[in-house]
């Protein structure tokens, strides 16, 4: 079982996550679910890890891709729900980062972080967009605290997706989690020498 890579995810229990779980499995991963994980828990995140590390013996790629959205407009968010976003979205992704960083140093890994359109470009009244930009800022910081070390960073930025992370259904042709999915997959396939910074994903429908 050690011999076999192991490709950690969190957020997998719908969409993005279980899309990129599957086709992990395709390609030859372990994966490892983190759908139960509280992100924003430093234990919960150091203990899942360490479990994986027990089970396994090794991790080769992490995704960070537990988050949510909300409403556009300061005012119509509740305040408490505001707190849950920032931590889920922004500090949940960097006790990802900080948690599976040795292993991915041992293994000379690949680190993906879930970032979004809406992480390039500010969008009225969006908290969603501003913790997304920070993922996308985290991304690059990250990059360069793993330089010479081996290991890649990956920031996918999804346009619209269909999955149950809008209440409603899109109203244009958006993604699938699937296509999201093979972007993850596309950048972690390359060989140890290309490191694919960002994806940017859009619907082909998509205006902005």
């Amino acid at each position: 079982m050690a011999d076999t890579p192991v490709f950690l995810i969190t957020g997998a229990s719908t969409g993005i996550g279980a899309a990129t779980a599957r086709q992990a499995v395709e390609t030859g991963y372990t994966p490892v679910l983190a759908a139960r994980c509280d992100v924003t828990s430093w234990d919960d995140q150091a203990a899942l890890v360490q479990r994986t590390l027990e089970e396994y013996g090794r991790l080769d790629v992490a995704f960070a891709n537990a988050g949510f959205g909300g409403p556009r407009g300061f005012e119509k968010m509740e305040p408490d729900a505001m707190r849950e976003m920032v931590l889920t979205n922004v500090l949940g992704v960097a006790y990802t980062i900080r948690a599976t960083m040795p292993a991915l140093r041992e293994s000379k890994g690949h680190l993906v972080l879930t970032s979004s359109v809406a992480g390039r470009r500010a969008l009225p009244g969006s908290l969603y967009s501003a913790t997304k930009h920070a993922v996308t800022a985290m991304g690059e910081a990250a990059r360069l605290d793993y330089n010479d070390s081996g290991v890649r960073v990956t920031l996918i930025e999804p346009g619209m997706v269909d999955t149950p992370f809008f209440d409603s259904p899109p109203k244009i042709h958006a993604l699938q989690a699937d296509d999201v999915a093979r972007a993850v997959m596309f950048a972690v396939q390359q060989p140890p020498h290309v490191d694919v910074n960002e994806i940017l994903i859009r619907p082909t429908d998509q205006p902005g």
